[in-house]
């Protein structure tokens, strides 16, 4: 026996090797960082991989993270090893429409219970390496996974390889795998350990040739690194596992195929034994019941008693062995009916001679059916109803004609039973032979007929199939396309059509800019509808090449090529429009900017000028130099030079008047407005007649009382501190009487006089307080907090204090001043 264990006698599998194999398998990325020769083994193999399985779809890949990349032939690859079918790709080229096709490709890996864990169909689609190998990794494990659990605690052959923790460097084991099952392929006594490049091209060459295993590892790889990848060895050695797997189920196939074929040959031995046995005396029957019916006398003596000489000898020696083989033909048909039986086939019959007509009778009678059945099918089968049927009455059409081919299949056994019968009236001399013969020849001929036809049906039928099918792909894709695009459209034209109102330049040049932007993007848009019109342009060739007649519309969508077209020549024409009506309002809004600086700068000099009188006329009042008529005529001219600045208050509304005209309501170029000067004027013309009056009075009242003017000054004097008292008297009211009720409390007046006269906290003080136990920093955090206070005090703040959002935070930063503002009442908190 061959000893595979020479080269390997430590590779004895342990509780620490399954450990180490978890951990390496469980580590895909610290694998690829560890040893770049991994990476490259991986990529030949699992590149080698995916092809094994994707030629039997009639592709294959080259590059492994560049042809994953659109998820097409991803998705093709998990179809042919799962044998299921995977939702329908979509055929776009842009980014979205891979992700996608990649999605569903992990969501369906992900439906087997397979964790998929970093790998997102971004990085597929990108072309990450690494991500695409660990994504070909989960599948190997998942789609050969009756292997992988049986390779992680010892080989499936008999004799015990560990395949990951020991080195496959010198090709031994490969070649004892082979010589396991397959000796005839590998003379593992001449392999020699020490050339283990011999052994394992030797290995890779005949596991190609003879077990159409693809060479998915290179020799001078494996010897030239000092540990070879793992997961590369275990895939290619799982395809070993897949051959010698499927051989044995092969074999096991032909043993129970042969089996039921030797009794199959047994049963047909014993009837024909049986047959022949009966042929032979029916035979003897039918030439001896003439003899014994024959009641003719003789005429001599001797004749009659040859006569009865003969019938001796009938009785003697010719009736009993057919006795016993009539016996015989019982025991015979007894054992052939038990072993028919017990092997599950029909019983067995045997047509005797007297049977013939009968037999013949049946003939007809199935002829017969059988025409009936055919009749009207040939014009069935001929007919092109498909040319002008829609996707779903095709695969009706389909379903229906797959339900006819089951029916067609069933009448093959009744074809093949009239032929059969033909064949056996032929056996037997039936006397209408040709009639029988021309009759079932018309029947065979129709037969192959019908079976043209139907195989030709059927071709026409998957072909109309699969052109509508293509067409129904462009119709959904037409309208996912469509849809879009309309709605862009239809939202274009809405806002080239809407009404703006701007009060400023600012706002029209931000139109101007947005609908600048708008038009940058119409030869993008152009291309997307040109492109939408190319899909239902596929539409009509593929239509017009297989002579297809289209009924009805696309049934995903209800919008039209011609409706596309319409909306893009309304939006072409509102664009030019569009652009006309914002550039009136641009001229609009700069001449309601020039009115705007116009009356902004006479506002700007009138209001300050008449402040600056109201100002003058109240420290005239108060000071009052000089006799009451030297201030009498110094007013009055005063008052002149007043009136004489009308003009200028005149021409500012007229510039009102333009700017209520031109409707603008706002003006950013001044806080005054018209009204505001307007009031300040005929308060500054009040406000000198009234101090006019007011000397005027005094001169009456001097002259009538007899006062001196120095008396007149000292009231003054006394009139104007007292007008002071009176605003420091309103400021302690507003104090202790802040709802002016009118009545102050007692205790009201104690808290005025306690704030007068101590020391109190401030806001300012607390935010300061705050900002030394944060050590300088605006804001405060919990800890600090926690660290500084009494317990029920440090979460009183933490409770209460807003989070800081200033540009210098940090998270969970508490905002200590409005914290504080808060506790006097001077913010909300």
């Amino acid at each position: 026996m061959v000893d595979y264990h020479a080269a390997n006698n430590q590779s004895l599998y342990s509780a620490g090797g399954q450990q180490i194999y978890m951990e390496q398998e469980n580590d895909w990325d610290r694998d690829l960082l560890l040893d770049p020769a991994w990476e490259k083994q991986q990529r030949k193999t699992f590149t080698a991989w995916c092809n094994s399985h994707l030629r039997k779809a009639g592709t294959q890949i080259d590059n492994i993270e560049e042809d994953f990349r659109d998820g097409l032939k991803l998705m093709l690859l998990l179809e042919v090893i799962s044998g299921e079918r995977l939702p329908k790709p979509e055929r776009g080229k842009m980014r979205v429409h891979k992700i996608n096709n990649v999605n569903k490709a992990l969501d369906f890996i992900a439906s087997k219970g397979v964790k998929l864990v970093s790998i997102g169909a971004e990085e597929i689609v990108d072309g990450n390496a690494k991500m695409t190998l660990g994504m070909i990794w989960t599948i190997i494990l998942r789609f050969q996974s009756s292997f992988t659990e049986r390779t992680k605690s010892t080989c499936f052959f008999s004799h015990t390889v560990f395949l990951f923790l020991h080195s496959w460097k010198d090709g031994l084991a490969f070649n004892a795998l082979i010589h396991r099952h397959r000796p005839e392929l590998i003379d593992y006594d001449k392999l020699r350990k020490d050339d283990p490049v011999t052994n394992l091209n030797n290995a890779f060459e005949v596991a190609e040739r003879y077990l159409d295993i693809p060479k998915m590892l290179d020799a001078e790889d494996i010897v030239g690194t000092l540990r070879p990848d793992e997961k590369a060895i275990m895939t290619y050695v799982s395809c070993f596992y897949h051959a010698f797997s499927g051989a044995q189920k092969a074999e096991t196939a032909a043993n129970r195929i042969c089996k039921v074929l030797a009794v199959n040959q047994e049963n047909e031995h014993l009837m024909e034994d049986y047959e022949k046995l009966a042929s032979d005396l029916l035979e003897w029957i039918r030439r001896t019941i003439p003899w014994l019916e024959n009641r003719a006398p003789e005429k001599t003596m001797t004749e009659m008693q040859q006569k009865l000489e003969d019938f001796g000898d009938y009785r003697r020696v010719h009736k009993p062995p057919k006795v016993q083989e009539k016996c015989q033909l019982e025991i015979n048909f007894n054992t052939l009916q038990t072993k028919l039986r017990l092997s599950n086939r029909p019983a067995f019959i045997f047509f005797a001679l007297s049977l013939l007509d009968h037999l013949a009778e049946k003939f007809r009678q199935k002829a017969a059916i059988h025409e009936s059945w055919t009749d009207g099918k040939e014009a069935m089968l001929t007919q092109k109803d498909y040319e002008t049927a829609s996707l779903s009455e095709i695969k009706a059409l389909l379903k229906k004609h797959e339900a006819f081919e089951s029916d067609l299949a069933a009448h093959q056994d009744r074809v093949e039973q009239i032929a059969a019968i033909a064949q056996e009236l032929n056996e037997l001399d039936y006397y209408d032979s040709p009639s029988v013969n021309a009759r079932c020849q018309k029947i065979c001929e129709q037969w192959d007929a019908l079976g043209s036809l139907t195989q030709s049906r059927r071709e026409s039928l998957e072909r109309t199939e699969k052109q509508l099918e293509s067409i129904d792909e462009l119709y959904l894709e037409y309208a996912k396309r469509a849809a879009p695009f309309n709605n862009w459209m239809e939202g274009a034209m809405e806002a080239l059509q809407d009404m703006f109102i701007v009060h400023n330049i600012e706002e029209i040049q931000g139109l101007i800019t947005a609908h600048d932007q708008f038009k940058s993007t119409l030869p993008e848009a152009n291309k997307e509808r040109e492109a939408i019109q190319a899909i239902q342009a596929e539409v009509q060739k593929i239509a017009q090449y297989n002579g297809i007649k289209l009924v009805g519309n696309n049934p995903y969508t209800t919008i039209t090529p011609q409706s596309i077209d319409k909306k893009w020549e309304k939006v072409q024409q509102l664009v030019p429009q569009r652009d006309q009506a914002l550039q009136e309002e641009l001229a609009r809004q700069q001449s309601n900017d020039h009115l705007r600086r116009q009356f902004a700068n006479q506002a700007n000099m009138i209001g300050p000028w008449i402040q600056n009188k109201m100002e003058e006329i109240g420290r005239i009042s108060i000071e009052m130099n000089g006799t009451l008529e030297d201030q009498l005529t110094h007013l009055r001219q005063y008052e002149q030079s007043i009136i004489e600045y009308k003009p200028n208050i005149d021409q500012l509304e007229g510039d009102h008047q333009l700017i209520q005209e031109a409707l603008i309501f706002d003006n950013k170029y001044t806080a005054y407005t018209m009204e505001h000067l307007r009031v300040g004027w005929e308060q500054l013309l009040t406000t000198i007649a009234r101090t006019i009056n007011e000397i005027e009075n005094q001169i009456l009242t001097r002259d009538a009382k007899g006062i001196s003017q120095e008396q007149l000054h000292e009231y003054r004097t006394s009139f104007n501190h007292f007008d002071k008292g009176d605003a420091e008297f309103g400021r302690i009211m507003g104090i202790v009487d802040p709802n002016n009720s009118g009545a102050v409390t007692f205790q009201a007046f104690i808290d005025f006089m306690s704030r007068e006269t101590t020391d109190t906290d401030t806001a300012d003080q607390v935010i300061a307080s705050f900002k030394i136990l944060a050590g300088d920093k605006n804001y405060i955090t919990a800890e600090e907090l926690r660290r500084e206070l009494p317990p029920d005090q440090a979460e009183y703040c933490i409770a209460r204090m807003a989070p800081y959002t200033g540009p210098d935070a940090v998270p969970c930063a508490l905002d200590y001043m409005s914290f504080s503002t808060a506790l006097y009442g001077e913010s909300d908190l």
